[in-house]
């Protein structure tokens, strides 16, 4: 159709990710500018919160954080990828006992044994 689209743009983000198997590095700054373009077409929770996530990463915790603040509390209370996020930037920052409350938030909000674990690892990390 001669100009980029949302799935154009979603595809663009999981063939970074995918490159790391191979180069055993993520590019966050290819990443964190596909999530800009993509929040301008589809401006959905989800994608504001990879966004927050793709800051996180290549601007500081702190940039990543500022961003979920932002968002509407009664949005996010129930949306598990929101704390997952939280948490790891909080850890990130050093904050663990908020850190530890972000996580127990996602762990309950999940109903996936895998991402259960997942996180419950992460959230006893030193």
């Amino acid at each position: 159709m001669g100009r980029i689209g949302r799935f154009q743009l979603e595809a663009a983000i999981q063939s970074v990710h995918c490159e790391r198997a191979r180069t055993g590095r993520t590019d966050w700054n290819a990443i964190a500018t596909f999530y800009e373009q993509l929040v301008r077409l589809a401006p959905t929770l989800g994608v504001r919160v990879g966004q927050a996530a793709a800051v996180g990463e290549t601007l500081g915790a702190e940039a990543g954080l500022a961003m979920l603040d932002a968002f509407d509390g009664h949005a996010v209370a129930a949306y598990q990828p929101y704390w997952a996020v939280r948490a790891h930037l909080l850890q990130r920052l050093g904050r663990q006992p908020l850190a530890a409350q972000a996580f127990d938030r996602a762990i309950g909000l999940t109903e996936d044994d895998a991402v259960r674990r997942f996180l419950l690892a992460r959230r006893d990390r030193p």
